[in-house]
């Protein structure tokens, strides 16, 4: 069992809806960072590497669909680098928080996760969720600046200043998430 889980939030996306525009520049810029992360939590042994990606408003999707549908976007140069593999665990969730109606909570459970490490998008939306709903089920949040991306870049440095501050989460490089 893994104390250290390192979440994927929201990365597998078409980029076509209304702030794809405002958000790809920022997601251009964490790739070499969350790629990096991501390559070194699938080679680390007692890391539990977990995608976890809306369904975009599609009940019948699987996680299949949902990577290929990014893949075949607008922008897959964003979504090719970080793909999950078969040993990665994977799920879907409808709403911001990855633990809202999904089977995070019981998950993080049987693994015994104490520590979890968010990345993904958005920052000022589902990362930030996320931290709360993990903060108040007591585990470590760590959040890797760069390896998060925002809509907005007010919102996104306002988003983790209030998970440093009020959800004590340690925010710190890509390179320094894993020890």
């Amino acid at each position: 069992m893994a104390e250290t889980a390192v979440l994927v939030i929201d990365m597998l996306n078409a980029y076509r809806h209304e702030d794809a525009d405002l958000l790809i520049p920022n997601v251009a810029e964490i790739m070499a960072p969350l790629a990096g992360l991501i390559a070194d939590a699938r080679r680390r042994d007692g890391i539990d590497l977990i995608y976890v990606n809306d369904n975009y408003g599609d009940f019948t999707a699987e996680f299949s669909d949902i990577v290929r549908s990014a893949l075949d976007g607008e922008r897959p140069d964003l979504v090719k680098p970080i793909v999950p593999d078969d040993s990665c665990r994977t799920l879907i969730k409808v709403r911001h928080s990855a633990f809202y109606a999904t089977a995070l909570d019981y998950l993080l459970g049987r693994l015994e996760t104490r520590r979890l490490v968010l990345t993904g998008q958005v920052t000022e939306q589902c990362v930030l969720y996320t931290a709360l709903d993990a903060y108040v089920r007591h585990l470590d949040v760590v959040v890797p600046r760069d390896a998060v991306a925002h809509i907005d870049s007010a919102l996104g440095d306002a988003a983790l200043k209030m998970m440093e501050r009020n959800m004590r989460a340690e925010i710190v490089p890509a390179a320094d998430c894993l020890g």
